[in-house]
């Protein structure tokens, strides 16, 4: 025990006063020792932001960030890495009045230098088998692709902090969907804004000029204006290095991001589908680099409750299918993935649906922001969205990090009632995990239902918290309540019961359970929804009506 204290003694240093200087009410300056790696920043969220620059030796600024520093107490620290960094400049937006003097908030005595940081797990809500971030915020799936054996996703991340500020693109990778490995960050902010949401492509024909199979991504530069940029890849996305000519397309609209690239094979084109306020407008590219405006779509078409955000544009032979977020208007409120099925040659997408109508992806609540890999293996098209809901994203109850993926789907077409409806399975990769058959529920487990008809279904534990699942087998409808799950109280649109068309008779149900969310899809695709919940022991008691139900565990 006592070697292991001296050792974190010698690991750990904290900041010195003469470091410290009090410029004004709202302002102060840091000065840093040099050789030190981490300088470890005690963040109390419920602060406003202090804006910090950092600057080098040169007295030049080196990076921007927006970090909730503690004036009373320390819920958690977050590591800079300082670099050639030799002094924080450092402006507090906080009201004087209410939380006190400058020279007494609590990050100063709380900020100390390390050697290292420590990212072990302390959360009981962290998913076993779904991807989230080591530490910190994160939201949107970005630049998703498949190369040599890898599954790579980028994500937007705030490395300060586990709310939302600071985007940049962090990285993970994987071999097969479940098992993911945390990487340096891969795209920072610069002087055209922070890094939002985009995607990736593999340049097999070096069309862009940067090398054959180089990785290039587009995304948004969010600054005063958003505007897109692109950046290159020639160690397969582990690191980019920012195009010279950037930004590469711009449009005069406050909305207009999240690029979503894709080939179009027969006009031997790169295209882009792009969110512009209430539309997407597609361009076109021989080369990644020059970008000609082709046409837009959308003002007449489905739900217009909220800013459309995060396209993708999908073939499936003869049909395409465009997927669009939207925040707010989800059919119970905040977040959503609706599509549109049609054609596309090229130039303009023809839907073939109802301008009214409204097609959702899945009829949970915390499905969004959904977009697909590029370059999966198979001919494969496997979605992955971001599992949560902006309506409380950033209040529940974690704090190490906030927010997890959905689980990996493919996605394929089907006919209903005359109509082409989106299909969702999970991905191979996930029912690969399935393992021996158990008497009772889990925290990490797969049930499978066989219904006979109507069906209810409740997963509960010893607290009186449950998960009530119901198919009415004559309107053709599956729901889920989770107003009882388990802690609901950090938001009053947390608690809610969700309902989704079933298209047809629902013969099989497939329920994924992992910690903190509840993820059902109908055993022909037809039919997916997905909750978070926050249950405080695992549901471990499962009762059902009107079909058989078999447990397996999950091989993670």
């Amino acid at each position: 025990m006592r070697k292991l204290f001296v050792l974190m003694v010698t690991m750990m240093t904290f900041i010195g006063t003469k470091a410290q200087m009090i410029l004004s009410d709202t302002h102060a300056m840091l000065r840093l020792e040099q050789g030190k790696k981490y300088l470890l920043l005690p963040v109390q969220e419920k602060e406003e932001v202090a804006a910090i620059a950092v600057v080098d030796a040169r007295n030049e600024m080196v990076m921007r960030l927006n970090v909730k520093l503690a004036v009373d107490k320390v819920d958690y620290y977050v590591p800079l890495e300082l670099k050639n960094a030799c002094l924080l400049d450092i402006f507090f937006r906080g009201d004087r009045r209410t939380t006190g003097a400058i020279k007494d908030f609590a990050c100063w005595k709380e900020m100390k230098y390390s050697d290292t940081f420590d990212k072990t797990n302390r959360e009981h809500f962290r998913p076993a088998y779904h991807h989230t971030p080591e530490y910190g915020w994160m939201n949107d799936p970005n630049g998703m692709f498949y190369k040599d054996g890898v599954w790579h996703l980028y994500y937007q991340w705030n490395p300060y902090g586990s709310q939302w500020e600071n985007m940049t693109w962090g990285h993970s990778t994987s071999r097969d969907l479940i098992h993911w490995q945390a990487e340096p960050t891969a795209i920072e902010a610069d002087w055209l804004g922070a890094i939002f949401s985009g995607s990736a492509v593999v340049d097999k024909e070096n069309t862009a000029g940067f090398g054959k199979g180089a990785v290039i991504a587009m995304y948004t530069s969010a600054g005063t204006s958003q505007t897109q940029s692109i950046a290159y890849s020639t160690d397969g996305g582990r690191t980019f290095t920012k195009y010279a000519g950037n930004p590469v397309i711009t449009f005069n609209a406050p909305d207009f991001r999240d690029p979503k690239v894709f080939w179009h094979e027969q006009t031997k084109r790169w295209m882009v589908v792009l969110a512009a306020g209430q539309e997407v407008q597609f361009y076109s590219s021989t080369n990644l680099k020059d970008w000609k405006y082709e046409s837009s779509f959308g003002r007449e078409y489905g739900n217009h409750d909220g800013v459309w955000e995060c396209p993708d544009m999908l073939c499936f032979g003869e049909k395409w299918v465009l997927l669009l977020n939207i925040n707010p208007g989800g059919p119970f409120g905040g977040s959503a993935t609706q599509y549109f099925v049609g054609q596309f040659d090229g130039h303009k997408f023809t839907c073939e649906d109802e301008p009214k109508e409204t097609k959702w992806m899945d009829y949970g609540k915390d499905h969004y922001a959904t977009v697909t890999f590029h370059n999966a293996p198979e001919g494969r098209i496997v979605a992955l969205p971001w599992m949560s809901n902006w309506q409380y994203a950033t209040v529940v109850p974690t704090k190490q990090f906030r927010s997890a993926n959905g689980l990996p789907r493919d996605l394929g077409l089907a006919t209903a009632n005359g109509e082409t409806i989106l299909t969702s399975t999970p991905s191979k990769e996930v029912t690969a995990l399935r393992g021996q058959k158990v008497k009772t529920p889990t925290e990490t487990c797969e049930i499978v239902v066989d219904v006979k008809g109507t069906m209810e279904l409740t997963l509960s534990n010893a607290k009186g918290e449950q998960v009530v699942m119901s198919y009415d087998a004559k309107k053709q409808t599956f729901a889920m309540d989770r107003t009882k799950s388990g802690n609901v109280s950090f938001s009053e649109a947390f608690p809610c019961t969700t309902e989704a068309p079933t298209y047809g008779q629902m013969k099989k149900l497939h329920i994924f359970i992992d910690r903190s969310s509840v993820e059902a899809f109908d055993g022909e695709g037809r039919m997916a929804m997905t909750n978070i919940v926050f249950p405080s022991e695992p549901y471990n008691t499962l009762k059902v009506k009107g079909g058989k139900a078999t447990v397996y565990e999950m091989k993670y």
